[in-house]
């Protein structure tokens, strides 16, 4: 008689013993789970291999040891990272019995990072850095300049070195030069973006004042050479390059405090959003942490302390509150630590609980002191602080409205809102769809039970140039407000993800340029005022099919032209092939909108991320703020990028 199904399982579980237990030894456990490692396998890992080998260069240069660094983008696809600091060590490791080049190649957590002797600060959080990118490059060349004056070199094959580490001859200085070729087994695609290499570098270049990083881009030429003397006074320069400022220069100070030394960069403009930066040892912390606890807590006392003592509230009874002192503020805070504790999803929030004060105390005394130092530009930052205290509270009974008291509570949800039946956040999503066509498309289409669809009609306010109480003039985006149920707020404050009735909240909108600009607007909108849903990772673009191509019975979807042409190809050629260019949503029917967009098995999307604050920042000023020539010179720059644009 044939086993049961559930007696086979009981024997496989049965079976569970010592030679079940896999060993994976040297670099086989990257190779094996490499999105623990790298985050994941796609375009975002794939260019974190880069981060990691430049970020070693700049351990150096924050030692002392390396004044210049070059990143370059072969025509092969390959990277190469070039530093002039004091290079790998190369002499026998005491312990290991081989070549400290090779050990460092090879071994995880294997490193200078460990030692304070060798750096006091260091970039890396794991210290695995350069043996994870040997083990997930097809190949990687490394070459040392080292201290006896020659040059030594090691080539290795995922992750296993062909030989010896080999004296190829004399050399003068020194330094390291690291050239690796990402594995097509391991990543999805091995195609560099150089555009997003460079904002990580130019970032560093901000970071660490007279480091010089050049970056090239040999598949076509490009060539960038960035050197900022001014360091992170540059770095806010360059964020509000489309801003009106609303005193003369950039605050800037910097202090060493127990071992802690702590820069901060700043300026007030006079739009009405805020944008602070935070690094610990070159990593931004886009989560936050005590750090900047420490620079909020004491710039909201330092600014109501002066404004009390020298008068400016006149005679009313007057406190200023974070928000208030924050509006229109651009800053850069960077601090060192040498032992950095992070938590958080992504791991770039810090914990250190002495550093919270350590900021305090430097921002309370040297802020302190430019203030009395610069009494008009005081009295402006004030005067807009305050502007800033008596908008919000004008805004603050029509803000409460929109504020769900739960996220289960269904009886103040908008009217155009098609809710779903599910209360489990897990699994519901909320679409917002351009245009009631389109809306009751989806509301036909959808699933019911875990999929809520919002309708929104025409363009929604422009917030990079809007006021707090205007927002809440706008129907459009009162209603989302209410239907997210997390209330709103300048910088995430004053969201409770705890109310957020989706788990998923995806922007579906036609694939024209109507679309394009309504899409953008909710970006602007979610990044400026609802941030902390961005940081949880709960925005999401929908992916709509571009063409229908169809022949008979069969019927193909394509994302692109090129995947249209293959559908063709497919068929035989043009002859008796229908395509359908899609140019809104409203064109499919609901069927048709669920099979290629709703359908969870089937769908695909793009999930929205906030890796690179500063960028964003940056293209969310020039394209949605008022100044005109900064947006024509990027319209320019970028038109040869644009595709499916309907003219």
């Amino acid at each position: 008689m044939a086993e049961s199904i559930l007696e086979q399982e009981k024997k496989k579980a049965s079976s569970y013993e010592a030679s079940s237990i896999t060993v994976l030894k040297g670099l086989d456990a990257v190779r094996k789970r490499p999105a623990m490692y790298i985050g994941d396998i796609s375009t975002r890992g794939l260019h974190h291999l880069v981060y990691e080998v430049v970020d070693n260069a700049v351990d150096e240069a924050m030692a002392g040891f390396c004044t210049e660094i070059r990143m370059s983008v072969n025509e092969d696809g390959s990277v190469t990272v070039v530093d002039n600091g004091r290079g790998i060590p190369v002499e026998m490791h005491p312990q290991e019995k081989r070549s400290t080049l090779d050990v460092v190649m090879t071994m995880l957590h294997a490193g200078g990072k460990f030692s304070r002797d060798s750096y006091k600060v260091s970039g890396g959080l794991h210290g695995v850095g350069v043996s994870v990118v040997n083990a997930l490059s097809e190949w990687l060349r490394v070459e040392v300049k080292w201290r006896d004056g020659k040059k030594y070199q090691q080539f290795y094959d995922r992750g296993t070195p062909r030989g010896k580490v080999t004296d190829i001859g004399n050399t003068r200085g020194t330094g390291t030069t690291v050239t690796f070729l990402p594995d097509s087994e391991i990543f999805k695609s091995i195609e560099f973006n150089f555009s997003t290499l460079v904002e990580r570098v130019k970032e560093l270049a901000y970071l660490n004042r007279g480091l010089r990083i050049l970056a090239e881009d040999k598949r076509d030429g490009t060539k960038f050479d960035f050197k900022f003397d001014g360091g992170i006074s540059e770095f806010v320069q360059y964020l509000d390059e489309t801003r009106t400022p609303i005193h003369k220069g950039v605050i800037y100070f910097s202090h060493e405090r127990d071992g802690v030394p702590v820069e901060v960069a700043m300026q007030y403009n006079d739009g009405y959003n805020e944008n602070t930066l935070t690094y610990v040892n070159n990593i931004n912390t886009i989560e936050g942490g005590t750090h900047l606890v420490g620079f909020k807590s004491a710039l909201t006392r330092t600014i109501n302390n002066y404004a009390e003592k020298n008068k400016l509230f006149k005679n009313e009874k007057f406190q200023l509150s974070g928000e208030d002192v924050r509006e229109g503020l651009t800053c850069v805070l960077s601090v060192r630590v040498s032992e950095p504790q992070f938590e958080g999803q992504t791991k770039t929030k810090l914990g250190n609980s002495e550093v919270k004060g350590i900021v305090e105390q430097i921002v309370n005394d040297k802020l302190g002191q430019y203030l009395e130092e610069h009494p008009h530009a005081a009295k402006a930052i004030i005067e807009k602080s305050v502007n800033s205290a008596r908008a919000r509270e004008a805004a603050r009974k029509a803000r409460d409205l929109t504020r769900r008291k739960s996220a289960l509570e269904s009886g103040s949800l908008p009217g155009k809102l098609a809710d779903c039946t599910s209360n489990d956040v897990a699994i519901s999503e909320l679409y917002i769809v351009e245009g009631d066509s389109a809306g009751g498309s989806a509301k036909q289409g959808r699933n019911r039970e875990f999929q809520a669809i919002l309708p929104l009609k025409g363009k929604i306010l422009n917030v990079e140039k809007a006021r707090p109480e205007k927002i809440l003039d706008n129907e459009e985006l009162k209603t989302l407000i209410m239907a997210i149920g997390a209330g709103w707020g300048q910088d995430g404050e004053d969201i409770d993800l705890t109310k957020v009735r989706y788990g998923k909240i995806i922007l579906m909108t036609d694939a024209d340029v109507d679309g394009a600009h309504i899409r953008t607007l909710l970006l602007t909108f979610i990044y400026r005022r609802l941030k902390a849903l961005l940081e949880d990772g709960r925005i999401y673009i929908a992916m709509p099919p571009l063409f229908r191509v169809a022949k008979g019975k069969a019927i193909r979807y394509a994302y692109d032209e090129k995947e249209r042409d293959v559908h063709m190809k497919e068929f035989g050629g043009s002859s008796n092939v229908y395509v359908q260019r899609y140019k809104g949503l409203g064109e499919m029917n609901p069927e048709q909108l669920w099979e290629t967009t709703m359908d969870p098995d089937r769908r695909t999307m793009m999930q929205v991320t906030l890796e690179d604050a500063a960028a964003a920042d940056k293209i969310f000023s020039i394209l949605m703020g008022d100044a005109v020539e900064p947006r024509r010179q990027f319209i320019e720059t970028n038109a040869r990028y644009v595709t499916n644009l309907d003219v």
